[in-house]
């Protein structure tokens, strides 16, 4: 691991690196040949990643952390509370502050990863950059107030920034509906969906968004002071998801004699009783619109300025997902065919 690389123009510092989508923008970077900075919280366990210098620094210690990184020409803002409205309400404003601040120091242009939740439960199905945001939830409205936040940051030209949207994550780590719930039974040939089996959502595999990341930092110069860019992934159904992982529970010996794949629902009332002693829970609940409307990214704007967004084949994406989740071997007797159980509501 080098701790003495010299600043360049392909020089970025990632914010939150030891976080989900933090290390998919650290390694996404480094594999190109940039030279990263990597922001982690003082005692922190570095990555032994080549080209990554690692900086042990608080992210609201802005003065240091931009001195550290001196010459980084991009900033991905990657930090992130946990996931309850405290949290959020504490830490996403302030978040945000430290985020600009270090940027403006630099000089330099900010890349946020987004979400959908901006749009609200009325959202059309197909999401434009200039669709009408109209959040519902809390969630939503700090998402809005954190870009607002850092769009006026940019009107006085001592920094670039550049939003960029996608859905649901998946791969790369944990932290999400696809490691927490949906396959947590998979090696038993298993598949839990928090949806409507049909319904067609947005999903974004974070190797992919990251890369297009780097695909934007090197496109920066063409962009203007603030932009909003769209990361369209995979639209998937659960059946979609069903088909998949059917598949790969078959090649891996995880389906059960008879050779079917059990598609089963969660239970949201289960959920919300939780929720009422487990603020996380709660949080999760707020967002079940999500699982109910259909909705898709649409692109123009990042295929315009990068060409074809990165683009891993689903099924690949879904295997390597899961290896790095540790289900790699068989767990139970090898199957007779290879078949999804019928597919049902997967809704309370």
């Amino acid at each position: 691991m080098s701790q003495n690389l010299q600043p360049s123009l392909r020089s970025v510092l990632v914010l939150g690196a030891r976080g989900r989508f933090g290390r998919a923008a650290v390694q996404a970077f480094a594999e190109s040949g940039w030279q990263v900075f990597a922001q982690m919280r003082p005692g922190g366990q570095a990555l032994d990643i080549p080209g990554v210098r690692w900086l042990a620094v608080a992210p609201r210690d802005t003065a240091a952390l931009a001195d550290a990184a001196r010459g980084a020409t991009v900033v991905v803002q990657a930090l992130s509370p946990t996931y309850t409205h405290k949290a959020w309400r504490d830490e996403v404003p302030a978040l945000t502050q430290a985020a600009i601040d270090i940027t403006r120091a630099l000089g330099a242009t900010m890349l946020l990863p987004a979400s959908v939740y901006n749009f609200g439960s009325g959202m059309p199905e197909r999401l434009h950059e200039d669709t009408p945001q109209n959040p519902t939830t809390f969630k939503g409205r700090m998402r809005v107030r954190s870009e607002a936040m850092v769009r006026a940051a940019t009107q006085d030209g001592r920094m670039k920034a550049v939003i960029i949207r996608g859905g649901d994550f998946f791969g790369s780590g944990t932290g999400s509906w696809f490691d927490l719930v949906m396959t947590k039974a998979v090696r038993n040939g298993k598949l839990t969906y928090p949806g409507p089996m049909d319904v067609p959502t947005a999903w974004a595999y974070l190797p992919d968004m990251a890369r297009s990341f780097v695909k934007v930092a090197e496109h920066r110069h063409a962009l203007p002071a603030f932009e909003t860019l769209h990361f369209a992934g995979y639209r998937l159904t659960g059946q979609k998801w069903a088909d998949a992982m059917a598949g790969v529970a078959w090649e891996r010996g995880w389906l059960p004699a008879k050779g079917r794949l059990q598609v089963s629902s969660v239970s949201w009332l289960f959920m919300r009783a939780v929720g009422l002693f487990v603020p996380t829970v709660a949080a999760l609940c707020e967002m079940r619109y999500l699982w109910r409307t259909p909705h898709a990214l649409v692109n123009t704007r990042m295929a315009t300025l990068i060409g074809e967004e990165p683009h891993t084949p689903f099924a690949e994406a879904l295997r390597t997902s899961l290896d790095e989740l540790g289900f790699g071997g068989p767990s139970v007797v090898e199957p007779v065919s290879r078949a999804v159980a019928p597919a049902a509501e997967a809704h309370a």
